[in-house]
């Protein structure tokens, strides 16, 4: 069990410094909104991937073969991506700042912790990546687990906690910054963040187009045919 648990930790480590969509928003989040409303927005990316870790666990590889083959996904994911940082992006620069400051920081903080909850897994989950990503994880470590049931929550236990432990201490980081953020500076870390949602769906969408993993993928569902 604790052999488990080590082998987790490294993983957790590497899922957390991840650069892509969420890695961005959750800084950005922690430094508008501050620790609490990230550590929500968090929690719900790792219920998407939890909900990703339990597909790949019992679903098929057929079913996992299908997705990777299928470049549509991809595009469709990339797509959804793209148009919420292109509306957010749109949406930002109609926010004029007039007169009254404190009034724009109100706006541009507010806090619905089941939106951010339900963004973070939506943002996780739209990146098709992902799904494969634990597929390719599983089908590695899997064998080394002998498969056991018990062993395999161990191990994705330990992978998500510490990811969740070590985010909580970027979110921490990032929450040092929030002094610095005026209403100005506040608009522009939301565009650039706008911004690299519309670069990471492109990005998506290319896989779908030009899927440079699939070879990789291939092999690995080969493992267990």
């Amino acid at each position: 069990m604790i052999g488990d648990i080590l082998t987790g930790i490294p993983l957790g480590f590497f899922l957390s410094f991840l650069i892509g969509p969420v890695f961005f928003v959750l800084l950005e989040t922690s430094a508008v909104k501050g620790f609490r409303a990230a550590i929500i927005f968090d929690l719900g990316v790792v219920l998407a991937d939890i909900f990703f870790i339990a597909v790949a666990y019992f679903s098929s590889y057929r079913l996992i073969q299908t997705i990777k083959n299928d470049p549509a996904i991809f595009i469709f994911g990339g797509i959804l991506m793209l148009t919420y940082g292109l509306v957010s992006f749109i949406r930002l620069r109609k926010i004029a700042l007039v007169n009254d400051d404190e009034e724009v920081i109100v706006g541009l903080i507010k806090k619905n912790y089941f939106s951010l909850f339900v963004k973070g897994f939506l943002l996780n989950f739209i990146n098709v990546g992902v799904l494969l990503f634990w597929f390719l994880i599983l089908i590695t470590i899997g064998p080394k687990l002998q498969l056991e049931t018990s062993r395999m929550i161990t191990f994705f236990s330990s992978v998500i906690g510490t990811y969740l432990v070590v985010d909580a201490g970027k979110i921490l980081l990032a929450k040092q910054l929030r002094h610095k953020l005026t209403p100005t500076n506040i608009l522009k870390v939301k565009k650039l963040i706008s911004l690299l949602l519309i670069v990471f769906g492109l990005a998506i969408m290319l896989q779908g187009w030009y899927p440079s993993d699939q070879k990789m993928v291939k092999k690995a569902l080969e493992k267990i045919e």
